[in-house]
């Protein structure tokens, strides 16, 4: 349930009632300090000023027709018109006791599911998947996951590279190498090498250079023989993503690919429908748009290349063909990109160019959610001792034997399947829940000690408060699940508790609509936190403690842990019941 959605109905309504025009808005939401409620509204003040009325007094006729009995146990007016609702404990308490009823949490899904396509991952499969690829992966399937949960169609697009002149050159690596059907396995290894010895060959050998760029030619007239070679090489990368993907617990699967090479079919006619437009014109040999939506501040339109002087394309060209097939065919209602930030310009482009050549329609949200750099410790982008990518794999194995060494020391008590486990799960976890809970536009510094912190506001911190919960229900030899007393909340801790609890699926709402994962991160952090404030408050299976107090105490600690575990998992980030 939404409180916040609840009490801004009311209030719409009791404005309404006293005469303020329906556009103005309630403006409800959790207050922020002490003192001042749990919620506050402050539309009194922009509908005073449009009214050209007193705030305080139309703060009180908003109050006065105001019905939330059962509700609120106070209202009062604060400062220049701020309306502070204080509600029922009674209230609190009933409506908490819905969480632990069915698996949702009390949360219903959207009246109105749209389709959402999104954009995310997309590896180069010439070369190994490496940090570059976190951000962009982790952050859209958050996002994928939360959109699912609320009810949404999603359709996972990830959009490889797989096309283009270096194919040729890499295809014709591993004619070169491959003897037999195995031989392209072991040639694929390691692919970062596999590329650093096709392009030294490229450069070094005239002959083999010119066999590359004929075999560029061939594949994209459809040769049969170098096409097989292609699938070959791209059904082994694709290999490794999806381990990657397997470790990083990221939903990508292989049906979900959809390459630079899918659209390859469609870029003449992309170019044709911009010429008969009269958008594309001919420059310097090249076929262009200038777009004068997005002129500089000289006013000179921005171009945009979509074929270029010898007739290739360019990545507009298969972004827009992309965009057209996701609008026509996977009739999106909103397309979600999760690219890195330098990108932003070429989003703007294609997004406009798209509208503009009605390849797709005004109605569909075209979003580009761009994200940060991730950092070294140096302040520099995250580079090897040596200077060079961090693979992915690598970084995530040494993420597992960092959280096992933290884990052995922790609770030496685990036997060796537990500890193995744990630390899959605290050493994935921490790196993606570092990078999840910065704000996505900023970069951000990579700290190994930072975020294998079991204080703070890291992924071991909420998933030990999760385990924390676990062993309650141990001590007190009950399942979690079986919890169904009625809460009652009497203490300030168990008011704060539920007030965080109830504001659950406002937050999942809000992150489904501005792309930024890190507000739930901060979200579970501050539930985990009152948690804590509860515990140490709040007696539960101390001895003396009315049975009811108990139940009811436990049913908090049950629905604490029910949504640190749904909010962890709508992360991509596991739980575990000892740690």
């Amino acid at each position: 349930m939404n409180i916040r959605q609840i009490l801004n109905d009311k209030v719409k309504q009791a404005m309404i009632a006293t005469g303020i025009p329906a556009e103005c808005d309630p403006h409800v939401a959790p207050s922020k300090k002490a003192g001042f409620g749990d919620y506050q509204a402050n539309g009194a003040m922009g509908a005073a000023k449009a009214m050209k009325t007193n705030p305080r007094e139309l703060a009180q006729s908003i109050v006065d027709n105001l019905d939330l009995d059962g509700i609120a146990e106070k209202l009062e007016i604060a400062g220049p018109g701020f309306i502070n609702i204080h509600l029922s404990p009674a209230w609190l308490s009933q409506e908490t006791a819905t969480l632990l009823d069915g698996e949702r949490l009390g949360i219903d899904n959207v009246e109105t599911a749209q389709t959402a396509v999104v954009d995310y991952s997309s590896p180069n499969l010439a070369k190994e998947m490496h940090v570059g690829h976190l951000r962009s992966s982790i952050i859209g399937d958050a996002l994928v996951r939360i959109l699912e949960f609320q009810g949404h169609k999603v359709i996972r697009q990830n959009h490889v590279g797989d096309w283009g002149t270096q194919f040729g050159m890499l295809i014709a690596e591993l004619e070169d190498q491959m003897q037999d059907g195995e031989a392209a396995e072991f040639a694929l290894k390691d692919l970062e090498t596999f590329y650093q010895q096709s392009k030294k060959h490229f450069d070094e050998d005239e002959a083999f250079a010119t066999k590359a760029r004929e075999y560029v030619v061939k594949l994209q007239s459809g040769d049969e023989r170098i096409n097989k070679l292609w699938e070959q090489f791209k059904r082994i990368s694709l290999r490794h993503s999806e381990e990657i993907y397997e470790q990083l617990n990221v939903t990508l699967k292989d049906s979900d690919v959809r390459g630079e090479s899918f659209y390859n079919d469609d870029l003449p006619k992309v170019v044709s429908d911009l010429q008969e437009q009269g958008l594309a014109v001919e420059d310097q040999g090249a076929q262009v748009v200038f777009l004068e939506e997005l002129a500089d501040k000289e006013g000179n339109p921005s171009p945009v290349i979509i074929q270029k002087q010898g007739g290739g394309y360019l990545y507009a060209t298969s972004d827009l063909a992309a965009l057209r097939y996701r609008g026509s065919k996977l009739n999106a209602d909103r397309v979600l990109y999760f690219i890195d930030a330098r990108q932003s310009l070429h989003m703007k482009q294609v997004f406009t160019l798209a509208k503009k050549a009605g390849f797709v329609n005004d109605a569909i949200s075209l979003e580009h959610h761009a994200f940060g750099t991730m950092m070294g410790e140096d302040g520099k982008p995250f580079k090897t001792r040596s200077g060079g990518t961090v693979k992915l794999a690598e970084l995530l194995e040494e993420a597992v034997e960092r959280a096992a060494a933290l884990i052995a020391a922790k609770d030496p008590d685990l036997d060796e399947v537990e500890r193995v486990e744990v630390a899959r799960k605290v050493g994935i976890g921490a790196v993606k829940y570092a990078d999840l809970s910065k704000t996505r536009t900023n970069d951000y510094i990579f700290s190994w000690e930072s975020m294998l912190s079991f204080e703070g506001n890291t992924a071991p911190y909420l998933q030990y408060a999760y385990t924390r919960i676990q062993s309650i229900f141990r001590k007190a030899g009950i399942a979690g699940t079986d919890v169904k007393a009625a809460i009652n909340i009497e203490a300030e801790q168990e008011k704060a508790l539920a007030l965080k609890l109830l504001q659950f699926e406002e937050i999942l709402e809000q992150v489904a609509r501005e792309a930024y994962p890190h507000i739930l991160c901060t979200y579970l952090y501050d539930l985990a936190s009152l948690y804590m404030k509860f515990y140490e408050a709040c007696p539960i299976l101390k001895d003396g403690i009315e049975e009811a107090t108990r139940n009811s105490r436990l049913g908090l600690c049950q629905a604490v842990a029910r949504t640190l575990d749904t909010g962890l998992n709508l992360l991509g980030i596991e739980t575990m019941e000892k740690m």
